[in-house]
C-alpha cells in the first residue's frame, strides 16, 4: 500500500495518474498547501523540502519526496511505464529530468506571475511565457518523431502532461504545436488519467482552495471570469 501525501496540483497529479495507471493500491493523505500543512513537523520528516507530493510505501516503510523520484521509485516497484534497460529507459529518464528541471519550474513561475502576482511585471511575464513556449517547442520537435516522449507511454509523459494541462490559464495555445496537441489529447482520453485528475477534487470546495486556484487547475470559472 502507498500512502500518498497529496494536494490536487500538477505535481500531485503526476502521482495519482501513475497510481491509477498501474492499479497500485494507495491511501490519500491530504496536505492542504493553502493552510500550510506542508510546514508541519510530521510532514517534514518525509518531505524535508516541505513540498508535496510525498509517499510512504507501507510494504517497506520507505518514504520518498520529489515527484520525479516518486515516479521513478513507483515504476521500479511495479515494473511498469519504464523500460528495464536500453535506449527506451534512457530516453524516459532524460525526459523525466527535463520536466522536473525545466517545464515544471518554468510553468510554475509563469502561473505565479500570470495569476497570483500582486502586480503585473512585464519582464517576468515575457521571460516565463517565452521560456514555457520554448519548452513546448522542444516537445514538438520530439513528438514529431515519436508517439510519446520516450517512444512508449511512460513516466516521462505522466510527468510532463500535468504541466501542459493548464496551458490556457497561462495564456498559451497548443495550436502552433500540432504534435504536442495530438499527444496531449491522446493522454487526456486515457481512463486512468481521467481518474487521476478526479482524485481530491472534493478538496477544491470553497474554504479549501481559493477560487482562482480552482479555475486554473480544474477549468472552473473564478469570480469575474467569463
Amino acid at each position: 500500500m502507498i500512502d500518498l501525501y497529496y494536494w490536487p496540483t500538477p505535481n500531485g497529479w503526476k502521482i495519482t495518474i501513475f497510481l491509477e495507471e498501474a492499479e497500485l493500491p494507495y491511501r490519500l493523505v491530504p496536505v492542504n498547501i493553502g493552510r500550510g500543512d506542508q510546514f508541519k513537523e510530521e510532514f517534514l520528516k518525509i518531505s524535508p523540502n516541505h513540498r508535496m507530493p510525498a509517499i510512504v510505501d507501507t510494504d517497506t516503510g520507505e518514504s520518498v519526496f520529489e515527484s520525479g523520484a516518486i515516479l521513478l521509485r513507483l515504476a521500479e516497484k511495479t515494473g511498469k511505464f519504464l523500460a528495464a534497460e536500453g535506449a527506451e529507459r534512457t530516453a524516459a529518464l532524460e525526459w523525466l529530468f527535463w520536466q522536473v528541471g525545466g517545464l515544471g519550474p518554468m510553468a510554475g513561475q509563469l502561473s505565479h506571475f500570470t495569476n497570483y502576482a500582486p502586480e503585473k511585471i512585464t519582464y517576468a511575464l515575457e521571460r516565463y511565457a517565452n521560456e514555457y513556449d520554448r519548452l513546448i517547442s522542444v516537445m514538438e520537435r520530439r513528438l514529431k518523431q515519436t508517439e510519446y516522449l520516450a517512444g512508449a507511454y511512460s513516466i516521462a509523459d505522466m510527468a510532463a502532461w500535468p504541466w501542459v494541462k493548464p496551458h490556457e490559464a497561462f495564456g498559451q495555445s497548443l495550436d502552433p504545436y500540432p504534435s504536442v496537441k495530438r499527444w496531449f489529447e491522446a493522454i487526456r482520453q486515457r481512463p486512468a488519467v481521467q481518474r487521476g485528475l478526479e482524485v481530491g477534487k472534493d478538496l477544491s470546495k470553497p474554504g479549501q482552495m481559493d477560487e482562482e486556484a480552482r479555475r486554473i487547475l480544474f477549468g472552473q470559472k473564478g469570480q469575474g471570469s467569463a
